[in-house]
This record gives C-alpha cells, structure tokens and sequence, in this order.
C-alpha cells in the first residue's frame, strides 16, 4: 500500500499537461504582423529599467566594463529566445515557461516555474511605481524628494517618510489598473510611443559618442585624487581604475543585474493565436525584438561611461543625469519624456493584467484555487487580486532596495529561461505525443470500419482477415518498443532511427543528471580564486564534472532525435541548450544572499500551498 500511495505521488508530481486543453487566450483585435511582433518585443524589454540601472551597475559594480556585462546579458537572453521561439513553432498555444514545463517536465516544475513568475511580476509593480517617481522628480526639480526630506520627515518616522511616497503613487497605479480595461483603441498611439523611445534612446548614444572621452575608459588613481577621492581607490568603492575597475567579479555581478533590461520578450509567444503565420513569425520576432534590444542597450552603455567617469555617478541617479554633466539641459528633459513614454507603454499592458492571467491559467488547472479562473470576468476578484498584490509590492518597499527587487525579477526570469532550455532539450528526442492523444479519434474510425465490413460480402473477409492482420505486425512493432530494455549498447547505439519510449526516457533521465551537475559545477566555479590558485581539490573537481557531462552530453547527443517538421528549430540540440541552462545557472550564483533568501521563503510558502491543495486537486490525475 504505501509503495503504490508512493508511485501515485511521484507520478503525479510528473504528470503532463494535454495539449488539446485550451489556454487563456490575450484578446487582441486584429492579426500581428512580424514587425508588429517586434515592436511588441522592443516595446516591452526596453522598459524603465534601463534609465536608472546602467547608472547603477556601472558605478559600484562594472565600472566602464558594463558594456561586457549587457553583452553576457543579451546573448543569454538570446539562448532562451531560441528556445521560446522553438517551442512557440510547437506548441500553437499563447506560451509561458509555466506552460511549457507543464507540457514537458511535469506538473511539479510548472508550479515552481509559475509561482516564481507570479512574484516577480508583483515586483515589476513596484519596479514601474520608482519610475513615476523619478519621472515626477526630474518634472519638478526633484522637490517631491526635497519635501519628503524636510518636511515630512520632521512628523513622522524615518523608515516611514523615507517611503510615503510610494503609498501614493501605488494607490495612484491601483485606481489606473481598475480603468484600463478599455485602452483598446490607443494602439497606434502606444506604438509611436515605442518608437519615440528608440529614436530617444538613439540620441543618447550620438550623443555620447559627440561629448565623450574616451580617457573615462583609462582612470587612473590620480584621477581619483585630483578629483577629491583621496584613499578611496585600490580596489576600495572606487575599484582599481581602468576598464575593468572592479575586476572579473564585477563583470559578473554586474551581468546578473543586467539581465533585466533584457527581461520581456516572453510577450511575444503570448500572441501565437493572433499572428499571422505564427511559426515563422513569432521566432524572427523574438531574435529580430533581442538583436535590436541589445544594440540600443549595448550603446547606452558606451556613451554613458564615455560622457561620465563611472565614480562620478551618484547613488540612486538616472540616466538622463549624464546630460547634466555635460551641459545639455534641454536633452536631460527629453530623455525624461522618453522615460514617461516607456511608462505608459507598461501601464497600457497593464500592471496586474498578467498577473491576472498567470493565476487564471493556474487556476484553471486546478494548481490554484478554482475560483480564482474568474479574475477576468469577475470584477470584485480583480478588486481584491489588485489590491493584495499591490500591497505585497507596498510591503516590499519597507525591506528591500531597488537593487534587491531588481535582483529577484532577474533570479525567476533565470529559472523560467533554464526550464524552458531543458524542455526544449527534452522534447526534441521524445516520441510524438499528437498521435497519441488522437487515438480516440482512431479507434472510433476504425470501429465505424468494422462495422461497415462486417455487412459486406464473405469476399471480402480475406481482405479483412489480411488488413488484420497487418495491424497485429504493427501492434507487435509497437509492443516490441514498449518492451525494450536498457543496455549499455543502446546508450550509444539506440538502433532507431526515430525515438522511442525508451530512448526519450533515457534523455530525461541523462537531462536532470546534466543540470544537478551543471549546478554543482557553478557552484565550484564561484570561488574561481582558489582554482587560479592551483588548489587541487576544486581543480579535481571541475575536471570530474566536466568528464561527467561531456560523457552524458554524449549519451544524449546519440538518442535519435524527434523529425517532427518545424519551421524553427534550435540549433546545435544539445550544446545549445545545455549552455544556455549553464549561463542562467553562472549568473543566480551573482546573486545576493538576500535574493535567495527571500527565494527560499516564497518557494516554502509556495510548496505548502501545492502539498496541501494543489496536488490534491489538480488537472491531471
């Protein structure tokens, strides 16, 4: 009894999501074009994140070298853009890593993948309310802070004052969520608003390629000196000087928190049913929307570091502040305006709308509370889910920075991007699953055969007879794959040309061994000074990882690979994927203890939430 109560757990925490069952589908009016697609992908990447997030990463973590860090950052998100825009070509579904785990690994991993989804979208809540907030700054000549400062804080106490700010402008966002139901006709005016951006965002960096200096890529520690930074160089808050001022860590650190300017183009493979051609042209859509995303932040960089030394930048500025430095008034209020356009575009696809439709689709499996599926037609539910999840936002204000937030919006994006690269890695060598699931459809055909021979002519049993026959061959075909057994010749010699039970679930197995590796190898490799040091237990180490997964690699590079005809397909399956899993893996290992911390803590609320209801009462069982 309690091995069978143990086999009907496992199998449940692994049990598949059906294809056939329809998805919350994003009501749009009319079919997207590719380039409709990729100024959907520009629109919603290049968001507020940029214009206070290259100033902070380049002065106390990258220095000038932030223009490695947006380079680790964009080809990483490229990795996982691949892997979207393939499963997108699969699956003609409005996509998310939530579904996409659901459909391959499991029911377990597509609760992870989408409860963490659920918390970082109530962090962009907050992310987008410091946005108003410095936008209403510049506006007014920062006096919103200068009161705050000196007024409001003389009545009540610190913490409080130093955060009323955000109470207003939260609620101010709550009451605009609750009327933008009805923005459907203002797409054409939020699409000049993407273009405004670009066009902005491009005057930036001419502009810093006009005024700037390229000495600000050289600094020196008499640069510090003479400009007033006595004892504070020498790989102290300052760094070392040069390009690189805060060293190979640095790059590192500063990539993790890089990685979300590049956060975004996942809306796109929400938009499958209302494309046109959506095979072709949600991938070119998500690669052409990263390409574009990476050149405009890739040059901001370069002519913020170029305008401004990076030890110059002060804490919690913008980046309009560089026009500031050199004189450019006028161009400091129009970059502003660039900010304001990049907030009305997140404001007009809503600050709780995805939230809503991430907790509908859980909801709807049963993962969640039923009655939370009818946040989109009950309007008291979308009072209450707004008003809760704006106040978690309002809560974090109180215990976490903007770098924390920023940090925990990247760590979810990292997990979703790694468990959408090991489905896609999975997938490519399972049997087709369509066939199966039209079985029904098959066996009903072929009983209206039956029935129909059965009322001929006794000539026609001997073809009958044959035709049955026929069929047994191909039930003993199928029968004789359902019986294989594992050796270790067909690890490497599967003897099929297409897969079958066996070899895909030789895949899974060898998958979940790569990436427990992969994740011990990152660990390791995060104290790389004891490697460059010659230490022989880490040096060991890495050389056994790596011999374990190139053997595994091995394993499943050998396994016949799935023909089903796609007009995307990621290439180089399985180097690409396992390398994008090991990128995403490399930078959560940047993260700050309190990211995982809160990780943690979210993760066992989470779990008590699915063990105690969710597993019960779930879609498949």
């Amino acid at each position: 009894m309690l091995r069978q109560a143990l086999r009907r757990f496992g199998q449940k925490l692994v049990s598949r999501r059906p294809l056939e069952k329809e998805v919350y589908e994003f009501e749009f009016g009319k079919k997207l074009r590719t380039l409709d697609l990729v100024a959907l992908g520009v629109g919603n990447t290049v968001g507020v994140g940029i214009y206070f997030l290259a100033n902070e990463v380049a002065r106390n973590q990258a220095g000038p070298s932030i223009v490695i860090c947006f380079l680790v950052a964009g080809l990483t998100s490229l990795l996982a853009g691949l892997c979207y825009a393939e499963f997108s070509a699969r699956v003609p579904h409005s996509g998310s890593a939530y579904l996409y785990s659901y459909i391959t690994l499991g029911e377990l991993w597509a609760f992870i993948s989408g409860w963490n989804i659920i918390l970082s979208l109530v962090v962009d809540v907050f992310i987008v309310v410091q946005a108003w907030i410095l936008t209403f700054d510049i506006f007014n000549g920062n006096h919103i802070s200068e009161t705050q400062q000196e007024i409001i804080s003389q009545y009540v106490p610190q913490v409080t004052a130093e955060n009323l700010r955000y109470f207003f402008v939260i609620f101010l966002v709550l009451v605009l969520e609750l009327q933008s139901t009805s923005w459907s006709g203002f797409v054409i005016v939020f699409r000049l608003f993407i273009l405004v951006k670009v066009l902005v965002l491009s005057f930036f960096i001419i502009s810093g390629f006009m005024k700037g200096d390229l000495h600000n890529w050289k600094l020196t520690e008499e640069d510090y000196i003479q400009a007033g930074f006595n004892g504070t160089s020498s790989l102290g808050p300052l760094g070392s000087g040069g390009f690189v001022p805060f060293g190979f860590e640095g790059i590192l650190r500063g990539s993790a928190t890089c990685f979300y300017a590049f956060i975004g183009f996942g809306i796109i493979v929400t938009r499958v049913r209302k494309s046109h051609n959506p095979q072709r042209s949600i991938p070119m859509g998500i690669v052409i929307s990263q390409l574009i995303c990476f050149l405009l932040y890739f040059g901001v960089s370069v002519a913020l570091t170029l305008m401004v030394p990076y030890y110059q930048l002060r804490p919690g500025s913008t980046l309009p502040e560089a026009f500031l430095h050199i004189g450019w008034v006028p161009a400091y209020y129009v970059l502003a305006f660039a900010i304001f356009c990049s907030i009305l575009v997140n404001t007009y696809w809503g600050f709780m709308f995805r939230i809503h439709r991430r907790i509908c689709m859980m909801a709807e499996d049963n993962i969640l509370f039923p009655f939370l599926a009818r946040i989109h037609t009950n309007t008291y539910a979308r009072i209450i889910s707004t008003v809760t999840f704006g106040s978690i936002a309002t809560i974090m204000v109180f215990f976490f920075g903007l770098t924390d937030l920023l940090h925990f919006t990247s760590f979810e994006a990292l997990i979703s991007y790694s468990l959408v690269a090991l489905c896609v890695l999975i997938i490519r060598y399972q049997p087709e699953r369509r066939k199966e699931e039209n079985q029904p459809e098959v066996q009903e055909e072929n009983g209206q055969i039956e029935t129909k021979l059965q009322e001929e002519n006794e000539e026609n049993e001997t073809e009958v007879q044959q035709e049955n026959g026929g069929n047994e061959i191909q039930v003993q075909g199928k029968t004789a794959h359902a019986i294989e057994k594992l050796t270790l010749r067909r690890l490497f010699f599967p003897g099929s040309p297409t897969p079958t039970p066996l070899s895909g679930q030789i895949v899974y197995v060898c998958s979940s061994l790569l990436v427990l590796l992969l994740i011990l190898l990152c660990l390791v490799l995060a104290h790389w000074p004891s490697l460059l040091s010659g230490d022989p237990v880490p040096v060991t180490m890495v050389v056994l990882l790596l011999v374990l997964i190139t053997g595994i690699t091995g394993v499943i590079w050998r396994q016949p690979q799935s023909s089903t005809g796609l007009q995307f397909k990621v290439p180089a399956v399985p180097l690409l994927p396992l390398l994008s899993i090991f990128v995403n893996v490399c930078l959560m290992m940047q993260m700050s203890a309190v990211t995982w911390a809160w990780f943690g803590v979210w993760m066992l609320i989470g779990f008590a939430l699915y063990f105690g209801y969710g597993i019960q009462q779930s879609l498949v069982t």
